[in-house]
């Protein structure tokens, strides 16, 4: 998406919970506990991935992304489609976006990115055009900024 920045994956951790399960470090209990609310959203608002479930290899994968954010209001917290998130983003100046990753067979679930979206985002991608004075204003390189020839 156009907007997506500051992404945080959490790869790293996911790996370090199932190398405490192989090593029984911990128990399947403690890593499959998805609640009711997380695997409804799954169902009706999770998007289908084709891989297998690290925990009972038997299923595959959904992937619900939950949304929270200021100008969201009442529909902070839900789980929406991915369809739905570039027409927020362009709607709405910035909101938060979780990823989780849930098994409907075992209850395994996982938070597996993190990132903003939002119309914010658009301002941050291309050099800032400012009025000084009425004449444009570009920012350089080491945040100086440099008048552009008025002819």
């Amino acid at each position: 998406m156009r907007t997506q920045r500051q992404v945080v994956d959490y790869s790293l951790r996911k790996r370090a919970a199932l190398r405490d399960l192989l090593a029984n470090r911990v128990s399947p209990d403690d890593l499959c506990d998805a609640s009711p609310y997380l695997k409804n959203a799954a169902r009706f608002h999770g998007e289908p991935t084709d891989e297998r479930c690290p925990i009972c290899r038997s299923e595959n994968l959904t992937r619900v992304h939950y949304i929270y954010g200021d100008e969201l209001r009442q529909s902070a917290g839900q789980a929406r489609r991915l369809v739905e998130l570039p027409a927020l983003a362009m709607t709405l100046r910035e909101f938060q976006v979780f990823v989780v990753e849930v098994c409907l067979g075992c209850d395994w679930n996982h938070l597996i990115e993190q990132y903003l979206l939002g119309r914010d985002g658009l301002a941050e991608n291309g050099p800032e055009q400012v009025a000084v004075g009425g004449v444009p204003t570009t920012d350089a390189p080491g945040g100086q900024r440099r008048r552009e020839a008025q002819r």
